[in-house]
C-alpha cells in the first residue's frame, strides 16, 4: 500500500524507469562469480591505469637502476618499487572484481517482502530503476545499474563502486599508488644529481635527451598521482572513521543510524583486529559481523509497483 510517509530514502526517479514492466523478477547472483562492470569508459580507465604502472616500472628499472654501477642501491630500491608496484596493481584488481555490496536485483516482491517479517507501520523502499528492496545507506549507481550498500562513490579508475565490500581494496590500491609515486619521485631526484655530476652518456643506456624526457615524465606522471591518490586515501579513511559515506556527506543526508567509533570502523572495513592482513589485497572480509552476507534469497513473484511500502498494521 502507499504511503504519505516523507522520502528520507533517495530513491532515483527517470521517465522511462518507473514502468513496472521494465522490472524483472529476480535472478539470484551466485557468491562466487566474478564481479565486472561492462562500461567502456571504466575499462579503459582501468587499461590506463595499468599502462601507467607499467611505463613508471620501465622507467624505473631501464633508465635508472640497472645502469646504475651500485648494485646494493638497485637491488635494494628495485626490490622495494616491484613489490609496491605489484600490491598497487593486485589491489586494484581486487577493488575492481568484487562485489561492492549490490542488492540483489528485482527484489521488490510481496513475497520477499514478507520473508523480512518486518514490524506492522515499517516502511521500506523500492528502488524504480533496479526493482530491489533498497537496505538502509543503500543507494543506486546508474553505471553499475544496482543498489550498492554503503556505496561511496563510483570510481572510473578501478570501474566500480566503492561500497562496504571493496572498500579495503581501494584504500590500499590509493595507499600503494601514492608509495610508488612518492618513491620514485624520489630515485628520479638521487638519479639526476647523479647524472649532473658524472658523465649523461654514462648514467643510462638510453641517449641523453631520451633519458631527460623519459625522467621528466616519469616525475611528472608520480607527482599527479601522488598528490590525486593521498588525497583519495585521506577522503576514505576519513569516510571509515566518521562512518560516513562520500555519497552521504555529498547530499547532507542526517545520519538515522547509530554511527560506531573510528578504530571499530576501521576494523570493520579491513576485515578484523589490526593485522598484517590490513596491508594484504589478497586477505577476504571473513571477520566482518554486518549482515550483507545474511541477506535472505528473494521468492520468486511479481514485483510490487509502488515505491514506498508500508507494512499495514493488523
Amino acid at each position: 500500500m502507499k504511503s504519505p510517509v516523507p522520502r528520507f530514502r533517495d530513491v532515483e526517479r527517470q521517465a522511462g524507469s518507473l514502468q513496472p514492466t521494465q522490472c524483472v523478477p529476480p535472478c539470484h547472483d551466485r557468491p562466487n562469480t566474478m564481479w565486472f562492470i561492462r562500461d567502456a569508459c571504466g575499462i579503459v580507465c582501468g587499461v590506463i591505469t595499468w599502462m601507467l604502472v607499467f611505463f613508471a616500472e620501465f622507467v624505473v628499472l631501464f633508465v635508472m637502476l640497472l645502469p646504475s654501477k651500485n648494485l646494493t642501491y638497485s637491488l635494494v630500491n628495485g626490490t622495494i618499487f616491484n613489490s609496491l608496484a605489484f600490491l598497487a596493481l593486485a589491489s586494484h584488481f581486487r577493488a575492481m572484481c568484487t562485489d561492492p555490496g549490490a542488492v540483489p536485483k528485482g527484489n521488490a516482491t510481496k513475497e520477499y517482502i514478507e520473508s523480512l517479517q518486518l514490524k506492522p507501520g515499517q516502511v521500506v523502499y523500492k528502488c524504480p530503476k533496479c526493482c530491489s528492496i533498497k537496505p538502509d545507506r543503500a543507494h543506486h549507481c546508474s553505471v553499475c545499474k544496482r543498489c550498492i550498500r554503503k556505496m561511496d562513490h563510483h570510481c572510473p579508475w578501478v570501474n566500480n563502486c566503492v561500497g562496504e565490500n571493496n572498500q579495503k581494496y581501494f584504500v590500499l590500491f590509493t595507499m600503494y599508488i601514492a608509495l610508488i609515486s612518492l618513491h620514485s619521485l624520489v630515485m628520479v631526484v638521487f638519479h639526476f644529481l647523479y647524472c649532473f655530476e658524472d658523465d649523461w652518456t654514462k648514467c643510462s643506456s638510453f641517449s641523453p635527451p631520451a633519458t631527460v624526457i623519459l625522467l621528466i615524465l616519469l616525475c611528472f606522471e608520480g607527482l599527479l598521482f601522488l598528490i590525486f591518490t593521498s588525497v583519495m586515501f585521506g577522503t576514505q579513511v576519513h569516510s571509515i572513521c566518521t562512518d560516513e559515506t562520500g555519497i552521504e556527506r555529498l547530499k547532507g543526508e542526517v545520519p538515522t543510524w547509530e554511527k560506531i567509533p573510528c578504530w571499530e570502523a576501521m576494523k570493520l572495513a579491513f576485515g578484523g583486529p589490526l593485522s598484517l592482513s590490513w596491508f594484504s589485497p589478497f586477505s577476504d572480509l571473513s571477520c566482518r559481523t554486518n549482515d550483507s552476507a545474511s541477506i535472505p534469497e528473494a521468492p520468486q513473484g511479481e514485483i510490487i509497483e509502488e515505491d514506498v511500502i508500508e507494512i499495514p498494521l493488523r
